[in-house]
């Protein structure tokens, strides 16, 4: 069984993409725009990790209305890789309006169900993205909290067999720290803009003796996808 070709989450999705697209046009083209530029793409990303040390909430709040939404192509690798482990549990750093949620909790759903803990730092996301759920039939598998992820997976117990890595930059490696209990050998790690510039978070999973085997994948290029396995 495949949900994503199922009516409601396949138009779930179309229309979120739409929406997506619209919302986040201006910001993407700035991007793109850096990215043709070569070496200005590093001093982008500095700055942006720069921002998120000083204030995190702050910082992302000034992207309350943008989606900054995975590609089609990378929520349908994130399906994948939750039905090729038979994953039951999931954990969602940087929910957002809910796109990659969709992707993975359909994934659950297939592998006969599950739970998926997400977690969102600005409400009014968390709220549309609980919509988008109950609009794709998905919602009674999620669990969105609102908050710091510092805070908000702190009480994790259960076992764990993927994590997606998609919210602030800087906060990856002490999230990753954080659910490193509940990590089974062989789980998953997958993260978003992993950017590989003095990346302290690349630097620890692509150290051997911290029980991680990782590396880039070219999937959605430009996007500093990292592709990670616990081996301990």
């Amino acid at each position: 069984m495949n949900s994503l070709s199922t009516t409601r989450v396949a138009q779930t999705l179309q229309q979120l993409f739409a929406e997506a697209e619209q919302a986040d046009r201006a910001l993407m083209a700035q991007f793109q725009d850096v990215d043709t530029a070569g070496p200005q793409l590093a001093d982008v990303i500095a700055d942006h990790f720069a921002g998120e040390q000083r204030d995190v909430r702050g910082f992302y709040h000034g992207y309350v209305d943008n989606f900054l939404n995975v590609t089609q192509e990378y929520g349908q690798f994130l399906y994948q890789c939750a039905r090729a482990i038979k994953a039951t549990r999931i954990v969602e750093f940087g929910t957002s309006m809910g796109i990659s949620t969709v992707y993975l909790a359909a994934a659950l759903r297939d592998n006969g169900g599950g739970h998926l803990t997400g977690t969102e730092l600005e409400p009014s996301k968390a709220a549309r993205a609980h919509a988008n759920l109950e609009v794709a039939g998905l919602a009674d598998i999620v669990d969105i909290r609102v908050g710091d992820a510092r805070q908000t997976l702190a009480d994790l117990r259960e076992e764990v067999d993927l994590v997606l890595l998609d919210g602030a930059f800087s906060l990856y490696l002490p999230v990753l720290k954080l659910l490193e209990p509940c990590l089974r050998t062989g789980a998953m790690i997958l993260a978003e803009n992993a950017f590989d510039l003095e990346n302290p978070y690349l630097d620890y999973v692509r150290n051997p003796a911290n029980g991680y085997l990782s590396q880039s994948i070219p999937i959605s290029p430009g996007r500093g996808n990292e592709f990670t396995i616990v081996t301990r």
